[in-house]
């Protein structure tokens, strides 16, 4: 079995560390700057470092939240170090990053996961089921706000919030955009957006997302509007609602809307539990064609790139 380690102990490294705790892994050690959170690895019966460096030294694998704004040097370390990595979405803070991330990744044959959650979630992974059953998309918008907590300080809400639905989006579909506008605000910082909406065009359809930290609703939820029929997603509380509604010039056919049964699920537990079956496969069994989202990630940032820069200059904008 793998020997996996976790760099970064904030408050959702902390849900990680529980959820490996609880998971068929041999967790070895847990690294943070903060010396007083060796506590956490006492208490779970692991070792502490307070520089991951020396926990490279004893795993195989490593599982990142620290600070997006460290991300790119602590991914560089630990692949330069030979170890998997899972790393807590977003890869970096911009997208040429991310793609030398990937490069160094395949160049040294090793699996850098992203910390997509979402695409763990029940209700997610039943909706990409029903886009193909539904008919031709119109359009689809997203929520993704809160201000259940204060607003983080290395990153705006486009970056920081949006990627999520962003990442559903093009899994639910298996498409991603071909442009972008943004509109966005700056009311807390001049630096970071704490507000925006973001209109991504896929050609024959459009979606849109509401993201903000300062909307007195916690939101996680989606509308898809289709031909045959119109779902609502809520995947926070994973529930979707299906409306069966076929609008024509001519009359408007609907029956009653019914709850799929979804059953819910721990998706950061799944998440962890996958990518600790990656790590397995690849090491014991020579596997080398395991699931790699990194590429993946590179499209997104730069999606929330363009996205901010669209905002900025009020131009809509391709995304290459």
């Amino acid at each position: 079995m793998a020997k996996i380690g976790l760099i970064g102990i904030g408050r959702w490294g902390k849900n990680h560390l529980r959820s490996l705790s609880e998971i068929d892994c041999d967790l070895v050690g847990i690294s943070d700057v903060d010396v007083k959170k060796k506590k956490l690895a006492d208490e779970c019966g692991v070792k502490f470092f307070e520089d991951y460096k020396q926990l490279l030294k004893e795993v195989d694998a490593v599982v990142i939240t620290t600070p997006t704004d460290v991300h790119y040097k602590t991914v560089i370390d630990c692949l330069n170090a030979g170890k998997h990595v899972l790393v807590e979405k977003p890869i970096a803070v911009t997208s040429e990053q991310s793609k030398k991330l990937v490069e160094l990744a395949e160049s040294k044959n090793l699996i850098l996961s992203v910390g997509y959650l979402f695409r763990f979630n029940n209700s997610i992974k039943r909706l990409k089921e029903l886009v193909k059953e539904i008919g031709e998309i119109q359009y689809i918008t997203c929520r993704y706000i809160h201000s259940t907590k204060p607003p983080r300080k290395d990153s705006g809400v486009i970056l920081n919030l949006g990627i999520h639905p962003m990442d559903i989006l093009n899994f639910i579909t298996g498409r991603r955009p071909v442009k972008v506008f943004a509109k966005k605000k700056n009311l807390l910082s001049e630096q970071f957006e704490d507000s925006a909406v973001v209109m991504f065009d896929y050609g024959d359809f459009f979606a849109t997302i509401e993201v903000s930290c300062a909307h007195p609703e916690k939101k996680r939820d989606m509308w898809i509007i289709a031909e045959k029929e119109k779902i609502y997603v809520d995947y926070f509380n994973q529930k979707i609602v299906r409306y069966p509604l076929t609008v024509t010039y001519e009359k408007v056919e609907r029956e009653e809307p019914f709850e799929e049964g979804i059953v819910a699920n721990e998706p950061l537990k799944d998440e962890l539990e996958y990518f600790v079956k990656l790590v397995d496969e690849k090491d014991q069994k020579g596997i080398l064609e395991t699931e790699n989202i990194g590429e993946e990630e590179y499209y997104t940032t730069r999606a929330c790139e363009l996205s901010i820069k669209s905002a900025e200059t009020g131009r809509e904008m391709e995304i290459i």
